[in-house]
């Protein structure tokens, strides 16, 4: 193992330390008085925790059919689905990154370039989301999702380029390739899930699609935090959905990484489109209703009953 993956894997050590800290000063003082029973995850929570970082780690993704289900079940305010995926999420995948940066071979400038561009494309992003009023958040979140169904629809039909078998980019393409990931580094602030489109970028630039693993997982282990703790910071998500993401996620990554490593996924992709896509309907629905009076309000911890 070089010098730069090491460095790389000690730097992802660093960020999930400095995450959980993170989150926890910014919660601890808000949380005076509550007990475990008010903040703890929802059983259903750890359930989703698990299957969809589960399936993450086989390369579905986990953004789209995440905020599926918790539109569907109305867990939480629309505008605080954006906030509960970076942060809930940001652990399991922080783990997913180490494991697949440090067993595929990839261009460390490559790898090391596109990851720093998403970072910032979600830093600027974040800012920008955690300030935006409901109807915008739904809005933008029916018409990701509508998106990241195509991208399933073109996946499962095999419209997706196979790649090639370079490990790495240089000159332009790689400029291209750091533009594109800058772009979706602030879109995954607003739920679009990064896999897909990167999976697309680096192949269609010749690239090894089993190169875009440890780069799609990279990018949003770093950048994911980041995001997160600004959401965390505005109040803009769900702490106990957010927990149970978490609890429930790692240990689905590590059943998937280490014990299942692989499974037929078409039959599954297929179910994610049309949940997804009724997804995106419900959203943009509710957006094109949205008024002042909603039937929840929007905190961190409090719940519909």
């Amino acid at each position: 193992m070089s010098r730069g993956v090491l460095g790389l894997l000690a730097a992802l050590g660093a960020v999930a330390i400095a995450f959980v800290w993170r989150w926890y000063a910014l919660e601890r003082p808000r949380q005076q008085g509550r007990t475990w029973r008010d903040l703890r995850p929802r059983p259903v929570d750890l359930l989703i925790g698990f299957a969809t970082n589960f399936f993450d780690a086989l390369g579905i993704g986990n953004f789209a059919p995440t905020t599926a289900v918790f539109k569907l079940l109305k867990r939480m305010p629309d505008e605080d689905i954006p906030g509960t995926l970076n942060a809930g999420h940001s652990p399991p995948v922080l783990l997913e990154a180490a494991i697949f940066i440090g067993v595929v071979s990839v261009d460390l400038t490559t790898l090391v370039t596109m990851i720093g561009a998403s970072v910032l494309g979600a830093w600027l992003g974040a800012g920008v989301v955690a300030r935006l009023p409901r109807r915008a958040i739904q809005i933008g979140m029916g018409l990701a999702l509508s998106v990241a169904a195509l991208l399933f629809v073109a996946k499962n039909l095999g419209w997706i380029p196979g790649g090639g078998e370079a490990l790495g980019l240089s000159g332009p393409w790689l400029l291209l390739a750091v533009g594109i990931n800058f772009v979706l580094g602030a879109l995954m602030m607003l739920g679009v899930g990064l896999y897909a489109p990167c999976l697309i970028t680096v192949s269609l630039l010749g690239m090894n699609p089993l190169a875009a693993f440890p780069i799609m997982m990279g990018a949003c282990a770093f950048l994911m935090p980041v995001g997160g703790a600004r959401f965390i910071r505005e109040r803009r998500y769900n702490l106990p959905a957010s927990l149970g993401l978490t609890l429930g996620g790692i240990p689905g990554v590590l059943i998937a990484v280490f014990i299942v490593k692989s499974l037929p996924l078409t039959w599954l992709r297929w179910l994610v489109v049309v949940v997804v896509l009724y997804a995106a309907g419900l959203m943009l629905l509710s957006a094109r209703r949205a008024d002042s009076h909603e039937a929840y309000p929007s905190t961190i911890i409090s719940n519909p009953p």
